[in-house]
């Protein structure tokens, strides 16, 4: 069973920094997109930032030049830096990850961390 373990959210004032930490595990065959969506009450979920196998990032207008996302392969994990913290990043953050599962031959499938609160106060 794979699952996503997000770690990193909590209450931060603004112009503060937080690091987002997500963690896949299981049985994974291979891992190809991962990145970073949010909720905020009322919104549509939005795409942060995601970053492709091969280390390609992209990112919402709204956080460039302020959050960075990497991954480390070997470890299986994605992580979002966020800097320069506004109140408008108030959210729930979940991370996605693209991935084929052991024993599904090359199916890929899309799977979503448990999602953690990011408050940033003004």
């Amino acid at each position: 069973q794979v699952q996503l373990v997000e770690s990193g959210g909590g209450l931060v004032q603004a112009g503060g920094s937080l690091r987002l930490s997500c963690a896949a595990s299981g049985s994974i065959f291979s891992i190809n997109d991962m990145g970073w969506y949010r909720q905020a009450p009322g919104n549509q979920r939005e795409l942060v930032a995601r970053i492709t196998s091969g280390g390609s990032t992209n990112y919402a207008d709204s956080v460039k030049g302020r959050f960075t996302i990497s991954r480390d392969n070997a470890k299986n994990t994605v992580y979002l830096q966020m800097n320069s913290l506004k109140p408008e990043d108030t959210a729930v953050y979940y991370c996605n990850a693209e991935l084929i599962p052991t024993g599904w031959g090359l199916k890929n499938f899309d799977y979503w961390g448990q999602g953690t609160q990011v408050t940033v106060s003004s």
